[in-house]
């Protein structure tokens, strides 16, 4: 009898194990699937109150709401995010992840692949962190900037700010920038 607790004890234990190992994999999987979709009411629920963001050597500390705020921003050009590998290792997810919109097609002129580490506090998103980029060229992402910059200066005063203005207004504006260049020198 004391067997057949211990073993259905232990079985309880692998199962929930897995189980919670999958969990946090599926949550990540469902983060970006709902940035893909524009689901912001979806997604809030994946975050922690806080969520750190890290780039490299780039740190900003966001509260849910800011951070919601620059994902509305985010969803503006149309993001599509696709999952090339994820694993997870003590809690930690390692995912390399392709990005692809219609900002980033216009500066990097092709996806831009990402290794990220993604931490949980409570089982919530609190740590989105880029550890480094695979594909992304710098040169060709500053240049196409700085020719957009240039051209709204001279042509478009109304749209001056929109780089530096990272919410929904913001990107909208961003966007309405791209169209007007791409239009123009056809």
């Amino acid at each position: 009898m004391q067997k057949s607790i211990i073993l259905l004890l232990f079985i309880s234990i692998v199962i929930f194990s897995c189980k919670e190992k999958k969990s946090k994999i599926e949550l990540v999987k469902k983060y970006f699937e709902t940035l893909n979709n524009s689901e912001f009411s979806n997604v809030s629920s994946l975050l922690s109150d806080s969520i750190l963001s890290k780039e490299v050597d780039y740190k900003m500390m966001f509260y849910k709401e800011d951070y919601l705020e620059l994902l509305k921003w985010d969803s503006t050009f149309k993001p599509e995010y696709k999952v090339i590998n994820i694993s997870e290792e003590e809690g930690i997810i390692k995912i390399k992840i392709s990005q692809k919109d219609k900002r980033i097609l216009f500066l990097n002129e092709e996806s831009i692949i990402t290794n990220q580490v993604i931490r949980f506090k409570n089982d919530k998103i609190s740590n989105i962190e880029i550890v480094d980029y695979v594909v992304f060229n710098d040169s060709i992402f500053i240049r196409n900037r700085t020719k957009l910059l240039n051209w709204v200066d001279k042509n478009h005063a109304e749209l001056k700010g929109f780089l530096h203005n990272q919410t929904q207004k913001g990107g909208v504006k961003y966007l309405k920038a791209i169209e007007l260049y791409q239009e123009a020198n056809k």
